[in-house]
């Protein structure tokens, strides 16, 4: 969602909100400005904040949240602190925006923090685009696992098709998994059939 789209859904109010936190985030980036112990910076306090701010709406929110972080140009350890400090909503956002914000495989252990809980928001926001380009095939697939068995749609995957396809692994883990859950008198996934198809051990 873009910054017209964003405004289309927010009230007058908020968006001048809106106005002023980005330009605090847009004066931390050019400054290069860094929280010490003192002062955290204005544009954080606001990030912290958006939820009060820009209504109801899950995704307005995380797109504000993601807006901030961008303008503000957040660094992996910036990123990693509003992480460990936010609540889950927080951290959320954070996931969301790590792939316009980190080239390489440095904050993947927010990824894995995220796939250890089972908050299904953090979950899905977790199996986006940077845990397809940087989680090491052992760990992405048992992201796919822990969609199974929170209940997130393999469809919050991304590159799933592309990084399933002939992996024979996977299709062993999703057919164990199959296993345990009719031995359990549970049903399976409609999704798990779904994936294994396209490891291509289905048809």
């Amino acid at each position: 969602m873009n910054r017209q789209e964003i405004d289309s859904r927010l009230d007058a109010k908020a968006v001048a909100w809106l106005d002023q936190a980005l330009a605090e985030a847009a004066e931390a980036a050019d400054a290069g400005e860094k929280p010490d112990n003192v002062a955290v910076p204005r544009w954080e306090l606001r990030f912290a904040a958006a939820g009060r701010h820009c209504g109801r709406s899950m995704e307005v929110v995380d797109d504000v949240r993601t807006l901030l972080l961008r303008r503000a140009g957040a660094d992996v350890g910036t990123l990693t602190r509003l992480y460990q400090q936010g609540a889950a909503a927080e951290r959320r956002a954070v996931l969301l925006a790590l792939p316009d914000l980190v080239p390489g495989p440095e904050a993947l252990p927010l990824v894995e923090d995220a796939l250890r809980t089972n908050d299904t928001r953090l979950v899905e926001a977790a199996v986006g685009p940077y845990a397809a380009g940087h989680l090491d095939p052992h760990a992405w697939r048992h992201a796919v696992l822990k969609c199974l068995f929170t209940g997130v749609p393999v469809a919050a995957v991304a590159d799933l098709e592309r990084r399933a396809h002939g992996d024979a692994e996977l299709a062993r883990m999703l057919a164990d998994y199959a296993s345990e859950r009719t031995a359990a008198g549970r049903s399976v996934p409609a999704d798990l059939h779904r994936v294994l198809i396209m490891t291509g051990e289905e048809s």
